[in-house]
């Protein structure tokens, strides 16, 4: 499968412009949310037996479950049903931003990443879900914002199909950043019969895994003998040329 990323800047009208704040604030506050409730249960097991915590933390039941992705996601879509900011936002994006914080964490644990940090503010966030028939002359169809005039500064790939888009807040506007995939896969490069290694040595140019090695062919210190030549050339000229210039004044 072959994936390709186009980014094309939005030009939204002020509604949209407001729709897009408003779906960043939501999904700054899912992910705050999300971090705060897995700090406070991995506080909530750092507390010895026999003594409290000097800062104050709050106690979860021994057995309550770690709150990773599945359990958070199961939350969001009971906690959706009555809260009227949380059903204002696909529930899509909103599984999105926990994804990103499961990330946060796995990355933590495999690449030895600090802990993830609250956010102040949000700069994107992701439509994992195309519309069908979503692409137009300069235009795009997003869930929930409907058509969105874009800048095309290129055109889209013939035979790729879009798979998801992310919108990202910058200093110089909104963007919108296209996913686009294809079912055909690149053909791998032809293997031959035979390999052989190549390693840059420090007495020879290049030594191979044949033991043959190739002397540096020395191009600069050749051309600088040249270089030298020349210059010699000059300087000799030069100064004939000055001898000539003395003896013609003392004449006169």
């Amino acid at each position: 499968m072959i994936t390709l990323t186009y980014q094309y800047k939005l030009k939204p009208n002020k509604q949209q412009e407001s729709d897009i704040n408003h779906i960043l604030d939501i999904c700054k506050s899912v992910y705050n949310y999300g971090l705060r409730e897995r700090k406070d249960w991995l506080n909530s097991r750092k507390s010895p037996i026999n003594s409290c915590s000097i800062v104050s933390e709050y106690i979860i039941s021994a057995d309550a479950a770690y709150p990773n992705y599945n359990h958070q996601a199961k939350n969001l879509t009971i906690a959706k049903k009555t809260n009227t900011k949380l059903k204002s936002v696909n529930a899509q994006v909103l599984q999105q931003t926990l994804k990103t914080l499961d990330r946060a964490f796995s990355d933590m644990k495999s690449l030895g990443k600090g802990f993830p940090r609250f956010k102040k503010k949000l700069r994107s966030f992701i439509f994992p879900a195309m519309l069908k028939n979503c692409l137009g002359n300069n235009r795009v169809k997003l869930p929930q914002l409907g058509w969105i005039k874009i800048r095309q500064s290129r055109q889209y790939p013939n035979a790729f199909q879009a798979k998801q888009a992310r919108i990202v807040k910058k200093a110089t506007g909104y963007y919108l950043m296209i996913t686009f995939t294809s079912s055909e896969s690149a053909p791998d490069h032809p293997v031959g019969k035979k390999s052989l290694g190549i390693d840059a040595g420090i007495e020879s140019f290049v030594a191979t895994s044949t033991g043959k090695l190739i002397k540096s062919p020395k191009f600069l210190l050749s051309k600088l003998r040249e270089l030298k030549l020349l210059q010699r050339r000059l300087k000799k000229k030069n100064k004939g040329s000055n001898n000539w210039l003395k003896l013609r004044m003392e004449n006169s």
